[in-house]
Order: structure tokens, then sequence, then C-alpha cells
């Protein structure tokens, strides 16, 4: 998606303070099935600017081809637009010098609300019938932190989502109602492989629902 250079402006100076990398945009049509909304990109996604294009994305699109989801038919965005990096010194285990690297982290509150406005402009943008969230970071910006994803996973929630109120400094219930399935994260099976049926029935509901949006 094409954002307003305005927009892209204003994230970037609500997240200078911050250790983010690059800024990779949504993408997918306008008028999609159904719009992911994930966590923040990685360090692949920074390199070659395509969403949930490292070993995520593998899950991501072999899940999403099970209920007839392609690229071409879902948008797909994240909660932060930039990859959280931190900053680790370590000893090299081969070279036995010491080193820098600077790993993926999970993005915190306030970079979350620093990249509001642009998750916002996209909803309004693309007008989904439906939202999946991606793990608890995607959940938990659009409905509150009390939702978890362990406990809500595969639900459909018909409702008001967050979003930031006009001062933008914050999040307030939206007037307009939405639909929204909470799924795992596609990264969750590679630490918890057991998760792999529950993953594949959540997203059948998912497919069972986008049935229903187009009869």
């Amino acid at each position: 998606m094409d954002y307003p250079t305005e927009l892209v402006d204003l994230v970037a100076k609500r997240s200078k303070d911050f250790q983010l990398e690059g800024f990779i945009a949504g993408q997918g049509p306008l008028q999609p099935k159904v719009m992911l909304v994930g966590e923040a990109p990685g360090r692949n996604e920074v390199i070659n600017h395509i969403p949930f294009s490292g070993a995520a994305g593998k899950e991501l699109i072999q899940v999403m081809a099970s209920i007839g989801l392609t690229r071409e038919n879902t948008y797909i965005t994240s909660a932060v637009r930039s990859r959280p990096y931190k900053i680790v010194e370590r000893i090299n285990k081969k070279t036995k010098e010491n080193e820098t690297v600077y790993p993926n982290r999970t993005p915190n509150k306030k970079e979350i609300l620093a990249h509001a406005p642009i998750l916002d402009y996209e909803i309004a943008t693309v007008r989904p019938k439906i939202i999946a969230t991606l793990g608890n970071i995607g959940l938990q910006r659009l409905l509150g932190s009390k939702w978890q994803i362990s406990e809500c996973h595969g639900e459909i929630y018909h409702g008001p989502i967050f979003e930031l109120t006009t001062e933008k400094n914050d999040y307030q219930l939206s007037e307009k109602t939405y639909t929204v399935v909470p799924l795992f994260h596609p990264a969750a099976i590679f630490y918890n492989r057991s998760l792999s049926e529950t993953i594949k029935k959540d997203w059948l509901i998912l497919g069972k629902l986008l049935e229903k949006e187009e009869k």
C-alpha cells in the first residue's frame, strides 16, 4: 500500500527514539477476502520488503492455502511496520572474539502506539469484512491487553476495535463494528509443535466464515 507522505513522516517522528529498523508497507489488494494483522517485520522483510517472507511466512502461506487464501487475495500487515531489534554483545563461538548482533524482538507498547496511525489508516482504507490477528501483539492492539491468544484462538469476535484518539496518544473503541478472528502466530509452531492441529482447526474456522461471507 502507498501511504500518504505526511502519515509516514508522522510515524517516523513518533518512532525516532526506539530501536526500530526500516519501514515495510502492508501488501495486498484493497478489497481482500481478509486482512491479516501480525506483529512486526523481521530481518528478511527489511531486506526484501515482503511481509511474512521468512520461515514464519512459509508456514503462513501453507495454512492460508488450506482455505483458499493467497497473497493476491489477502491484505497482510502488522501492528508495527518496522523491525524491532535489540543489541546483544557476545563471544563468537567460532572465532572466540567479541561481537555485536542485532536480533529481532517483540515490539513494546510504546512502539505499537507509535505505529498505530498506520494500522488505523490501513483498516479505514481497506475496510476489511474480516480481520484475522496473528499472535498476541496484533490481537491486543485491536481488542486490548486482556485478550490472550491461548484463551481465545479460533473464536469469532463481532464488535468495536481499538483505534487512536484524536490526540493520537491513546486508544478508544471504534464506533464501527468489525469481525475479528484471533489466530496463533505462524511462528508459534516452531516453539510448540503440538499446536499444529489446533492451528489447522482455527484456520478452518476462518475458512468457513469466509465461505459464509461469500454466499
